[in-house]
């Protein structure tokens, strides 16, 4: 057995928000980011339940990645089928301080308060943020995104800069 040659290569961790209902247009947004995501060997990290969480984490399933997700109670039964890593927070609402802050950006999706208060605490967090399919929203900072590809480019090259410290 060899000795690595230095410390791990620490993957790029990208948290995604939204609704837990959604409809199926934004569910597609959803899996598709989820897809593109894993192609770029990126680890997801989401809210773990349903609607946008549960199509993101089918997309990153599918296509052999890595998916987190952080619940809001203690019931690890609770996540959807997809999740790779199932973490119960029992923090209810204030998970989703810890889905902000786990990403080293974060996509968002359609939602509502939920998905609006992880857009700001990342935000807050110095966390880069990068907007898909949302209609309401301009907030200074987000960068908006048309296409899941472009969502997933603009996340991952913020990320990397946010990493590199520039």
């Amino acid at each position: 057995m060899t000795a690595p040659a230095g410390p791990p290569v620490r993957r790029v961790q990208i948290a995604v928000a939204g609704a837990s209902a959604c409809g199926v247009r934004v569910a597609r947004l959803a899996e598709a980011v989820g897809r593109a995501l894993a192609a770029a060997d990126a680890v997801v990290v989401c809210g773990g339940r349903g609607g946008v969480m549960e199509a993101v984490a089918r997309g990153v399933a599918g296509a052999g990645g890595i998916v987190v997700g952080l619940l809001p109670g203690y019931d690890r039964q609770a996540g959807n089928r997809h999740l790779t890593v199932v973490l119960p927070t029992g923090l209810g609402w204030a998970r989703n301080t810890l889905v902000a802050a786990a990403g080293d950006a974060l996509i968002a999706l359609p939602g509502r308060d939920g998905t609006r208060s992880e857009i700001a605490l990342a935000r807050v967090l110095g966390c880069p943020v990068v907007s898909l399919g949302r209609r309401d929203e301009r907030l200074p900072g987000v960068r908006k995104a048309a296409t899941p590809e472009e969502a997933v480019r603009r996340a991952l090259a913020a990320a990397r800069r946010r990493l590199a410290g520039c």
